[in-house]
């Protein structure tokens, strides 16, 4: 397999997470369970291969998706299709990074995967066929740097007091969220439905979701776990409340989860069987 990462600088190195490529991808599985990390995607499938994704609890197919298209921000599990060979060009936004290049509220776009095309028109088919007739790895970084720079408006960028709020709420535990909102100057009311336009989630939801994500980062690769030390740990109320959040951004029960060895692996996606 070859996987390479863009050596990202401004003015996208603020917004974007991480720009990869990769092909020739074989897993072991044929569907995957990807947790809510707070971020949103953009995939540009380069292999002619439709994806899927599919129904929680009957794993039958409920969406599909070819050539382009745009993950949303995700306040739940989403369980997509595994490919053998497969060739994606990826951007990930940071939090909060995606609205000067959509230029719509990211709310509307909350736990929904959309066609590309509906959201950047005409220009994101010819950005792949572009990067399809560049053979260089290179040259595809650079196309879809540039691309991406055109998309960039400055004057669609969020309010330092958001983004600053933001970040606080992702480097801090639950137990800080309530001072950290309260330095916003303005109403919470305010603060919040300028959250769900700028960032797609209300400050709770985005702390809940990274307190998630830093318990599945403490607990990969450890042999023994206590879970009511962890529940403690993170600050939830009780167990219950621990088991609960657990299983609504991942799907399974802590248990459940060591069971299939979950944590042994990537820290956001679990494979959801063995067929290849």
């Amino acid at each position: 397999m070859i996987f390479e990462s863009h050596h990202i600088e401004q003015p996208l190195l603020d917004y974007i997470e991480s720009i990869f490529y990769y092909r020739g991808y074989r897993p072991e599985h044929s569907i995957e369970r990807v947790v809510p990390t707070g971020h949103i995607f953009l995939i540009i499938e380069l292999d002619g291969i439709e994806r899927h994704t599919y129904d929680s609890k009957t794993l039958e197919p409920n969406g599909s998706f070819k050539n382009a298209w745009v993950s949303g921000m995700q306040k739940k599990f989403l369980s997509i299709s595994a490919h053998q060979n497969s060739e994606m060009l990826v951007v990930q936004f940071k939090p909060g990074g995606a609205y000067p290049f959509l230029h719509k509220p990211i709310y509307q776009l909350n736990n929904l995967v959309v066609d590309a095309n509906t959201l950047f028109g005409g220009s994101i088919l010819e950005l792949r066929e572009q990067v399809l007739e560049t053979k260089a790895v290179i040259g595809k970084f650079k196309l879809i740097e540039n691309w991406l720079v055109d998309k960039f408006g400055y004057d669609k960028v969020p309010d330092l007091n958001l983004v600053s709020i933001l970040n606080q709420l992702s480097a801090n535990p639950i137990s800080e969220g309530n001072n950290i909102v309260s330095t916003y100057p303005k109403t919470q009311k305010h603060l919040i439905s300028q959250f769900k336009k700028y960032f797609g989630l209300t400050p709770k939801i985005f702390h809940r979701v990274f307190r998630f994500n830093e318990i599945l980062k403490q607990i990969q690769n450890k042999q023994h776990l206590l879970w009511s030390q962890i529940a403690h740990e993170f600050g939830y109320s009780d167990q219950s409340h621990f088991i609960k959040e657990f299983k609504e951004f991942s799907g399974f029960n802590p248990q459940e989860f060591l069971q299939a060895d979950y944590n042994k692996g990537e820290p956001n996606f679990f494979p959801l069987d063995r067929q290849g």
